[in-house]
């Protein structure tokens, strides 16, 4: 296993933005068909001990809670206030077996009762047995306003927990100098933001 300070390849904003949807359920990200990556911003404590050791199970990484993981950069940056919030200033960039990822998705149970199930009873049992969560949240623009188009968000624990944490993540990539060059310019509209490339994923294509 290999950790990098390298970060990802990159592309100016403004052009992914055109060709990404604009609306609907859409998982946005930097992947290929043995891999996909994923975001996660910690405090020091644990993502530094990451990128020594290429793994995130350290003495500070709680595996008896659920963990969530986004493979859409902006919405971690969302999340994270571009790497200011407390507890949030190292953002990782993960690399993940595809056929792991793909296979989280698929077991994936969502967060809130929706028509898939026949009842809230089975839902809920659903929710029992599985190790994933499964939210669609409104995906934001760089400046951290709403957007029409959906991503998603998946909630890990139990074994599919420590598997992330371990034998399934192949890389660990440091985006703690990118995220800071990149703060300065997270408008909108500003031509010279770059963002890692991001594709629609499409589970099992």
């Amino acid at each position: 296993m290999n950790t990098a300070v390298t970060p990802l390849p990159t592309e100016r904003h403004i052009t992914q933005r055109a060709r990404w949807p604009q609306s609907g359920q859409h998982i946005l990200a930097h992947h290929d068909t043995e891999s996909v990556i994923v975001y996660q911003a910690y405090r020091p404590a644990i993502g530094e001990y990451a990128i020594r050791y290429g793994r995130l199970d350290g003495p500070d990484f709680s595996l008896s809670r659920m963990s969530w993981i986004k493979p859409n950069f902006l919405w971690m940056m969302y999340r994270s206030g571009w790497g200011t919030k407390e507890g949030q200033e190292v953002t990782l960039g993960l690399r993940l077996r595809r056929a792991f990822f793909d296979r989280v998705v698929r077991e994936a149970v969502p967060s809130t009762f929706d028509a898939r199930y026949p009842s809230r009873e089975s839902w809920q049992e659903a929710v029992g047995r599985s190790e994933v969560r499964l939210q669609w949240d409104p995906d934001h623009s760089p400046s951290g306003h709403k957007l029409e188009r959906r991503a998603i968000q998946l909630g890990l624990r139990g074994h599919t927990l420590a598997a992330f944490a371990h034998e399934e993540l192949l890389e660990v990539i440091d985006m703690r100098s990118f995220v800071e060059a990149q703060r300065p310019l997270a408008q909108n509209d500003n031509p010279d933001l770059q963002l890692p490339v991001e594709h629609p994923l499409v589970v099992g294509a």
